[in-house]
């Protein structure tokens, strides 16, 4: 099943996480952009926010891109327009061929101001 270009009508950006130090010697975290994408970002229906409740999980949303290599966990999605963050639980190669498009369960970070 083709991933119709239409779902994907968000625009979003990728960003890792980079250790460097500031002026006074102190390790911080900052963000680094490694793709802006168009993106479907689908809440949770009811039923499978009830089900991650159970699992102790606080996945909230479900965000499909086209395929891209090299995405970790370690990531988040930035969604602007909407003042939301995203952390991906994994990403999630499509069944047919992995290489369409992957999908990625969300919890919702924190926008600490970055």
């Amino acid at each position: 099943m083709a991933l119709a270009a239409g779902r994907l009508r968000h625009r979003v950006v990728i960003q890792t996480p980079e250790r460097v130090q500031d002026s006074a010697g102190y390790l911080e975290t900052i963000w680094v952009n490694v793709a802006e994408v168009w993106a479907a970002i689908e809440p949770l229906s009811v039923r499978e926010f009830i089900a991650s409740q159970q699992m102790q999980s606080a996945i909230t949303a479900r965000i499909t891109i086209r395929y891209r290599e090299g995405l970790t966990a370690q990531m988040r999605i930035v969604h602007s327009a909407r003042n939301r963050i995203y952390n991906p639980q994994g990403w999630l190669a499509d069944p047919e061929s992995g290489l369409e498009y992957l999908t990625a369960p969300c919890s919702e970070g924190v926008n600490d101001g970055d």
